[in-house]
Order: structure tokens, then sequence, then C-alpha cells
């Protein structure tokens, strides 16, 4: 929100709005006797004291000033608060008791430019700019398996899982397995869902020591780095990941996307040659899956291939380009003041 604080705000929304399940938190995150909110051993309030307030640390007074001089500066006119969403209903009030109106809309209406991962993603913005999605320096540089090591398949479908995926795979594992030798497969399916797909995964008879389901998956760069396949769903940040780690991969978009936004993802990249592209009816036939599985895992060559064409696709440079543009259009802004 602007100027770096010379305190620590006080802390005062320290949960998601009601409903929002609180494993969506990470998994390191902790509420601390004095109040405060740490992740992963820092605090945020000493975070936002030093670098401005991040996400649900608010401070009122901060905030109702920033509105206050936005009246201000433009009195008589009508300003609008826009947002996509308010998931703060206090900071709304807010907003709206310091004589702001609130107006909901996207960031596509709003941006001045747009940053995007593929050249195709250009003709659906104006302003765009191919500057890839900035990605954890651990996926980028992650060695292939060893030649001589059993393949390795990773399903996950973010951090929730995919119900689809927890349905469709115990239907095929044990003739996945049965048809490639060695085969492991690393199966994460969302905190919600471990029992009942655990339960299909053995009631499938296959052998148990060669599949593990878990709920959520740590240090993915790691989890990347074993798997030979990947098979997920297309979302931005995956793909960028993918690409990252020069990973092959069997990509599902989720049809509920927003504007089917994962289905091109997924064509971009199976377009490039770094990904093979079921969409989600075609593993309402659980053999179609089974198959394409079965040919990918059969072919290192392929998937070698795969991998080179995945690492054409990465943009190690986005956040440094993404802050560029911010930094030009900056200074533009600052030049027509």
């Amino acid at each position: 929100m602007g100027d770096t604080a010379t305190a620590a705000p006080n802390p005062i929304c320290l949960t998601g709005p009601a409903g929002l399940a609180a494993d969506l938190w990470p998994h390191t995150a902790k509420l601390e006797a004095d109040g405060d909110i740490s992740v992963g051993g820092l605090r945020l309030s000493a975070l936002a004291g030093r670098y401005g307030t991040p996400a649900y640390i608010l401070d009122e007074a901060d905030v109702r000033a920033r509105c206050r001089a936005y009246v201000a500066a433009f009195a008589g006119a009508e300003i609008a608060y826009a947002g996509k969403a308010f998931l703060c209903r206090a900071m709304a009030q807010w907003v709206e008791a310091e004589g702001l109106s609130l107006d909901v809309c996207s960031a596509g209406e709003l941006a001045v430019a747009q940053a995007v991962n593929f050249p195709a993603a250009t003709r659906w913005f104006r302003n765009a700019e191919v500057t890839g999605i900035p990605v954890r320096p651990g996926f980028f540089g992650l060695e292939a398996p060893p030649a001589d090591t059993p393949p390795h398949l990773l399903v996950f479908g973010g951090s929730q899982g995919a119900r689809l995926f927890n349905q469709t795979m115990p239907k095929i594992v044990a003739a996945l397995l049965e048809a490639v030798p060695g085969l492991t497969i690393l199966h994460q399916c969302g905190a919600k869902h471990v029992e009942p797909t655990q339960a299909a995964f053995k009631a499938s008879g296959s052998d148990p020591r060669r599949w593990q389901v878990s709920a959520f998956l740590d240090d993915m760069p790691a989890r990347f780095a074993k798997a030979h396949l990947v098979m997920s769903r297309s979302g931005a940040s995956t793909v960028a990941e993918l690409a990252a780690a020069s990973k092959p991969s069997l990509l599902v978009p989720f049809a509920a996307a927003a504007d089917d936004h994962q289905r091109r993802n997924a064509e971009e990249m199976a377009k490039a040659g770094a990904s093979v592209m079921l969409v989600e009816s075609d593993l309402a036939t659980p053999d179609k899956l089974l198959a394409a599985l079965k040919e990918l895992l059969a072919s290192p060559q392929r998937l070698a291939e795969m991998a080179a064409a995945a690492k054409t696709q990465a943009h190690p440079d986005a956040a440094e380009r993404i802050a560029d543009k911010l930094a030009e259009l900056a200074a533009g802004s600052s030049r027509s003041l």
C-alpha cells in the first residue's frame, strides 16, 4: 500500500472470510501469543514495517488516511475504490465510511499494461507483453532423473487436489503399473480427499509399495526433479513451473476455469511439443488416460524431447522484466503529473 511504514501496523484481520478453509493458509503459518502472525518463522508485522503492508495485515488508520487523501485530491469528483473482491469486510466498511464508493471490476478493465506467458495471449489483452510468469528459482536448472532409474509419475491437482484425478487414477493404476515395469506413482489428492482416494487405490489391487497418496506436497522443485512425467491441471503458475523445470507433462485443463484459460495454456504447451493434452471428458473413459500414460512412460526418447521443448517455454527473467515494466510505467506516470 505505498510508503514503507515506520512502525509495524496492527494486524486486525487474522483470518480469511467465513468458510475459507484453514488449509489454504501456508502450513508454516502460526498465530503468535501476542496476536501477530508468522509464516516460515518470519513475523508478518515486522515485514510490513520494513517493506510495506502485505496481504491480510491491515492498518485501519493508514487505510482511512489514504482514502481521505484521495477524496481531498479530487474534490468534487466521485472516487471509486475498485477491486475484484473484498476479502476483508472491515476494509470495505472503512473505504465507504471515508467517502469512496465501491466498485467491482476485473484487472483487465483497469490495466495500463498486461504481462502474459504465451505470445498467443497477447491478442486477448491490450498493451500486452510476453514476460512469462515469475517462478521460484528452485524450479530452474533441475537435472533430469538418471537414465537408469525406474520411471516415476507425479500426479497433482493443486493444493486442494483434483477430484477428477482422484476418481480416475485408482481405476487405471493396476493396469498402468503392470504395463510399465518399475513405475512408481506419487499422487497428491488434497487434504479433504485423502481417505477415499487411499481406499480407492487399495481397492484397485495394485502393489501398494509402488504408489503413494499424499494430501499435500511441499518442496515441489524436489518432487518435480524426481518425476519422469507430470500429470496436472494447466493453470498459469503450473505451466510456468513445468517449463522452468523442463518437465514433460500430461495436462488436463480444469473445464470450469475462467474463460477456459487452462485449455489455452495446455494447447500452447502441446503446440510447443512439451505436453500432451486431454480434456476432462476424455477421462470419462479411463482407458484413454491409461493409453496416454502408457505411451509416454514407455518412451524415454519422447519424454526427453518433451523436456527439451518445455525448456523453450521458460522465462527465467520474468520477475525482472515485469519489474522493469512497472518502473517504466511509474516513470511515465510521474512525468505526466
